[in-house]
């Protein structure tokens, strides 16, 4: 079982959340709405964990088959549903960008896997509706 722990850091909307490692991510809201913008908002998280999540798995699947990674960035676009409460993600679209001694079908086939088979963040975002589009870059 894993476990996580919330705690609230300030008057208004700022929380730290710590895992067992005693990692932290801070998290806060708009200051529209009264937050003081001190940290990450927590749908903000879910793109920045398709991102990590899909880099693990790329960058070991690229290990596995000796390509040589120099340099990996990945941005992701994501579009929420407009006058819905909740308002899931209904869109996301991720760029990988890699260089070095990569090939540039076996980088294409690692980021096919991680998004369409291996990714749990990928795969509970569909669940919940999201399309995922992507596409990769090798320098």
């Amino acid at each position: 079982m894993i476990m996580v722990e919330l705690e609230r850091v300030d008057d208004a909307f700022a929380f730290e959340a710590r895992d067992t490692n005693n990692h932290i991510i801070r998290y806060d809201a708009a200051q529209e709405i009264g937050g003081n913008n001190t940290g990450v908002r927590p749908m903000q998280t879910l793109l920045m964990s398709l991102a990590s999540c899909s880099a693990i798995d790329i960058v070991s699947i690229l290990k596995k088959q000796r390509q040589t990674i120099d340099n990996f960035k990945i941005s992701v676009e994501g579009e929420r549903e407009q006058g819905k409460e909740p308002a899931l993600w209904k869109y996301a679209k991720v760029l990988f960008q890699l260089s070095g001694a990569i090939d540039e079908d076996k980088a294409r086939k690692a980021c096919a896997l991680s998004i369409e088979k291996y990714c749990s963040v990928a795969a509970t975002l569909r669940a919940a509706g999201c399309i995922i589009e992507w596409d990769v870059e090798v320098k």
